[in-house]
């Protein structure tokens, strides 16, 4: 008999009525978790390392290679600082940089519903023509699919991305130890209150733009700086929080985050007050955390400033007595942070 019906019948999903699945849209958070551990990692995984990262590493004659793929469903299609184009190109590519990778090539597939504007179709594939001219990277296949009106929301996008490995040692979650500094690259929560700003016809003194933006090239600088990196991340659904929540799970570690540390913008701690929203979990797509040996830490972030102003040190790994928790110290004392159960900003990617 087959293994399948098994796994289906006892993954710990939320469910409701017959064999349905009710899933929080944005595909962010604890549900997503679960559906992983439930569902896909069973079905799927080849090693307890697998489905652990934003891509997979694997060796082919010789040469190492990271694999990543991802599909984006934005709304709006254009935003201040980007579209789904360009973030398409630089969220396949950021992922590639989070596994020490250099990225090389990149497939696109386009399901776009029947009546799209063919001059905003124009827009987005130029955008994204210049996005992978400016990460270094070629679009070397894909695939075009129609569906009925009122079937897809106007376009969704899927890129996968191939690229060579040039870490010298693995970077996962699975490398993070006690003592680690926890490095952010810069600013946090500038594209999901773009995206809100533009969906919900918000007006702030500021325009407050997208931070989408590739980031192999800052990443090639801290492994050519001899950085000795355990892993990384791209701070995207779920937004800093999430992604450190991710790590410590996998990596079986604590993280102490120390909050004033954390750099936000002036307009984005605004806006999130005026919305109800925790920067810490607001997507980011320009945006990553390093975790790194802690004598490496103070010249990662001088490398990092050259691309960000507002690098910083934000924390440490502690020891595994509390396995799986990140803790954030503030003015009045410490703050646990959890798993967003749904997404605060859906269909922001």
């Amino acid at each position: 008999m087959s293994e399948t019906p098994r796994f289906v019948a006892n993954c710990p999903l939320p469910a409701t009525g017959g064999d349905t699945i009710e899933l929080a849209h944005g595909g962010g958070g604890l549900l997503t978790q679960r559906l992983i551990d439930g569902l896909f990692r069973p079905a799927f995984a080849g090693s307890p390392d697998d489905l652990t990262h934003d891509g997979a590493v694997f060796d082919i004659g010789g040469a190492q290679l990271a694999f990543t793929t991802d599909s984006y469903v934005v709304q709006p299609l254009f935003f201040p600082g980007g579209d789904i184009g360009s973030l398409a190109v630089n969220g396949t590519v950021n992922d590639l940089a989070m596994c020490g990778a250099e990225p090389r090539y990149l497939s696109v597939g386009l399901v776009l519903e029947e009546g799209f504007p063919i001059d905003d179709l124009g827009r987005v594939v130029v955008s994204m023509r210049d996005a992978a001219r400016a990460a270094g990277v070629r679009i070397v296949t894909g695939d075009t699919k129609v569906v009925e009106r009122g079937k897809c929301d106007g376009l969704y996008v899927n890129t996968s991305g191939v690229g060579l490995v040039l870490a010298s040692s693995p970077v996962s979650p699975r490398q993070v130890r006690a003592g680690d500094a926890v490095v952010l690259s810069g600013d946090i929560g500038r594209h999901g209150i773009a995206i809100m700003a533009v969906r919900e016809g918000l007006g702030f003194e500021t325009t407050i733009a997208s931070d989408c933006a590739p980031l192999a090239a800052c990443v090639r600088a801290l492994i050519d700086g001899g950085i000795e990196l355990h892993c990384m991340r791209d701070l995207t659904r779920g937004g800093l929080a999430t992604a450190l929540i991710e790590i410590a799970l996998a990596g079986r570690v604590a993280i102490r985050l120390d909050e004033a540390a954390i750099p936000v913008s002036d307009s984005v701690r605004g806006a999130c007050e005026i919305l109800g929203l925790d920067p810490l979990y607001v997507a980011n797509e320009g945006r990553f955390v390093a975790l790194m040996a802690p004598a490496c830490a103070e010249r990662a972030v001088a490398i990092l400033r050259r691309f960000f102003g507002d690098a910083a040190i934000i924390g440490t790994v502690e020891t595994s007595a509390r396995a799986g928790t990140v803790e954030l110290g503030t003015i009045g004392g410490v703050r646990a942070l959890d798993m967003l159960t749904g997404e605060q900003l859906p269909r922001i990617c």
